[in-house]
């Protein structure tokens, strides 16, 4: 898995989301280049932002033993695996703000670097590590890329 920590990889991810354009088409799945834009940013949208309530009791239970894994693991995502509900997205969304909010978030989380993220608190998982940040990142975002053939 590369390291989303490095400038290098960083710079990687940003220059395959600036080979899209507000015709790219998806190669599976529902979402449009915007909304995969936005789709991408939540996961930053709950470190950064606030913007999102963490799940309590039950639900908090259930991602922590039964989704945790499968996020923060090495092994790439499946095409069309269901989307948690907060990362819907099912309304229009303009390509270059969204375009534009996850390279800043991007840039944001780089910056930081990976001694910020050190058994940080994830809002659905509890405490990480830096490889788990790291495999939820990057693995998240080379998915959705992938999706979009860059």
């Amino acid at each position: 898995m590369k390291n989303i920590f490095k400038p290098e990889v960083t710079q990687e991810v940003i220059d395959r989301i600036n080979k899209l354009t507000p015709e790219s088409q998806p190669l599976w799945g529902k979402m449009n280049v915007g909304q995969m834009l936005a789709h991408c940013s939540v996961t930053y949208e709950m470190i950064y932002d606030g913007t999102h309530q963490p799940p309590k009791g039950m639900m908090k239970l259930m991602l922590k033993f039964f989704v945790k894994g499968m996020v923060t693991s090495e092994k790439p995502y499946k095409k069309n695996l269901r989307t948690a509900p907060q990362f819907l997205m099912t309304t229009e969304k303009d390509f270059e703000i969204e375009k534009k909010r996850l390279i800043d978030y991007l840039t944001k989380t780089q910056e930081l670097g990976e001694a910020h993220f050190d058994n940080k608190e994830s809002l659905s998982f509890g405490r990480l590590s830096i490889s788990e940040w790291n495999n939820m990142f990057y693995k998240h975002l080379d998915h959705h890329l992938s999706q979009f053939g860059v």
